[in-house]
């Protein structure tokens, strides 16, 4: 069963954020728009070009309202020991969840059970809860931020523009369609 426009499931966990250690839940990811960004491992090899992406586009998702999340099975001691001795994952200004219950991992159907880490999962989330996105990568294909940018935007337009839809690599201020009987064999 597709995980698309249903609701985040009831979590807690413990994360390192901005040189602290906090809590998150799903409530978290309620009233603006959220980024789940699941993720094997800490201290790999692709993890931290990604988290590294993210990292150098976060204030593109912070202008258009949306936190990033990203999460492993990993526990947020070993997040933030990465931090400290890694280059490319210093630069993370957003939230960081350890997720070693694997909870997290199962309530969005991305754990690999026989290995105990998650597959590369990316989740959007809408202000009420709601997953919108869902793009699942095999573990050695990373992902790009640039493009999980335009799809964010797409969300966000279509949820703020009822009848409209965006097409096929559809960018910010380009022309959408209305669906309509007129359309049905035209495109």
């Amino acid at each position: 069963m597709s995980l698309i426009n249903t609701e985040v499931k009831p979590f807690t966990a413990q994360a390192f954020h901005n040189g602290k250690f906090v809590t998150v839940s799903e409530a978290d990811l309620k009233g603006k728009w959220s980024v789940v960004f699941f993720y094997p491992a800490d201290f790999t090899f692709v993890c931290p070009t990604e988290l590294e992406d993210l990292a150098d586009n976060y204030a593109e998702f912070k202008k258009l309202g949306v936190e990033i999340y990203s999460v492993s099975t990993d526990t947020h001691f070993c997040h933030k020991a990465w931090h400290d001795t890694s280059p490319a994952i210093k630069k993370i200004e957003y939230v960081m969840i350890g997720d070693p219950t694997h909870v997290i991992s199962r309530n969005f159907d991305v754990l690999i059970e026989d290995a105990g880490v998650a597959d590369r999962g990316t989740f959007v989330v809408d202000p009420d809860g709601k997953i919108q996105i869902i793009e699942i990568n095999a573990g050695g294909i990373g992902r790009d931020a640039k493009e999980l940018l335009r799809k964010v935007k797409a969300a966000q337009y279509v949820a703020a523009h009822p009848g409209e839809v965006c097409p096929a690599k559809w960018h910010e201020g380009e022309k959408t369609l209305a669906p309509s009987l007129d359309l049905v064999g035209k495109i």
